[in-house]
């Protein structure tokens, strides 16, 4: 999310050119204040203001209820602006594409979001073979695009322009689809999980029965080793002073 405010306006300007008019220093100036101050303000909370770190802490359900619902009413809105359609376009509506259009693309963002994630699955197989739940984390991890993010990345580059509508369609059709797709697959791709982690003998924590057999022999020969070595050094001590 933090290269998302710096990377992508320079991309825009190199793709498309000058003549599209974007002024990047406005757009970075958007950007900072509705992401990088909000993180800002988490960061100063949870390191310097305790109490209403624990504040936070204690009633973080509730906290995370509202988080919801706010992301909730953002996608509602900007979908109400997409979709807003003044009787100036009777084919085409406010969004500036025909009903056709907007089904094609759900079909092709569709398509690319199962591409994505089968790429990520078969990446990870040959990379990460015994690890399951990694497997699971590509799947899902490489192709989310979060909402809020985009949404005011696009705002910010795009707030001026009478294509607006258009351009924040595709993240649109793209977050929920990827909600959707990622609810059919988590019951699945849960049992399976826990399949592989008895066929490969793995604990909760990713490693293996013997691995951690060997990590609890292993501390205990460096505690007995630490013992050994005080009662070493008492010795010499009292032999000092003896003498």
């Amino acid at each position: 999310n933090l290269l998302g405010v710096f990377v992508p306006p320079p991309l825009v300007l190199m793709y498309l050119g000058e003549s599209d008019d974007i002024n990047f220093t406005t757009v970075l100036f958007k950007l900072s204040v509705r992401v990088l101050l909000p993180l800002a303000v988490g960061q100063i909370i949870q390191f310097f203001l305790p109490k209403i770190k624990e504040f936070v802490q204690k009633h973080k359900f509730r906290f995370k209820k509202s988080q919801e619902f706010a992301l909730i009413f953002i996608v509602y809105t900007v979908f109400c602006n997409t979709f807003y359609d003044d009787g100036e376009n009777d084919d085409e509506g406010q969004v500036g594409a025909s009903t056709g259009e907007v089904f094609l693309m759900i079909a092709i963002i569709l398509v690319w979001i199962i591409v994505i994630m089968s790429l990520a699955w078969l990446t990870f197989f040959v990379l990460y073979k015994d690890s399951p739940t990694l497997r699971v984390f590509a799947l899902y991890g490489c192709s989310h695009k979060t909402i809020a993010m985009g949404i005011p990345l696009i705002t910010a580059m795009y707030e001026t322009s009478e294509k607006l509508a258009l351009y924040t369609l595709p993240i649109l059709v793209w977050h929920p689809t990827q909600l959707i797709l990622g609810s059919l697959l988590a019951p699945r791709l849960s049992d399976w999980v826990e399949r592989e982690k008895e066929r490969l003998g793995l604990e909760d924590d990713g490693f293996t029965k013997k691995e951690k057999e060997e990590e609890e022999v292993g501390k205990l020969v460096d505690d007995q080793d630490k013992d050994n070595d005080g009662a070493a050094q008492f010795e010499i001590g009292g032999d000092d002073n003896a003498l």
